[in-house]
């Protein structure tokens, strides 16, 4: 983050917006996921909250519904992440080894996540 200048945030939640992108989330909805748990969230989300990275909506037909929205700061802090990742990715991919074994790496990371969210949302572990 401090290499962008951002110094109100720390890198969870700056994670937190980018997982949150473009689109409207329902704060379990992150619970859910598994990304973040209880109190984490609620901290989190009060503190972007307050240095106006997103906003927070209750739903008028659920009141115990919360939707989160990143506002225009948020939206261009998930830019700039992205184009950190473009230039990431275009110096893996100039490494001619690289390709390979980011499948490799790729396809083992997917795995586990699978496994991961299955156990969080049923209680079980699926096999690798």
């Amino acid at each position: 983050m401090r290499r962008l200048g951002i110094e109100d945030i720390n890198a969870v939640q700056a994670l937190l917006l980018y997982n949150i992108g473009d689109n409207e989330v329902v704060i379990r909805d992150l619970k859910d996921r598994g990304y973040y748990h209880g109190s984490n969230v609620s901290y989190n989300i009060k503190a972007l909250t307050e240095n106006s990275y997103l906003t927070q909506e209750r739903s008028p037909h659920d009141r115990r519904s919360v939707r989160l929205r990143l506002t225009d700061k948020g939206l261009a802090l998930c830019t700039a992440i992205r184009t950190l990742q473009d230039d990431l990715a275009t110096a893996l991919d100039s490494d001619t080894q690289a390709p390979d074994q980011l499948a490799s790496t790729l396809n083992t990371l997917q795995r586990l996540e699978r496994t991961w969210t299955d156990f969080v949302q049923y209680g079980r572990v699926r096999t690798l």
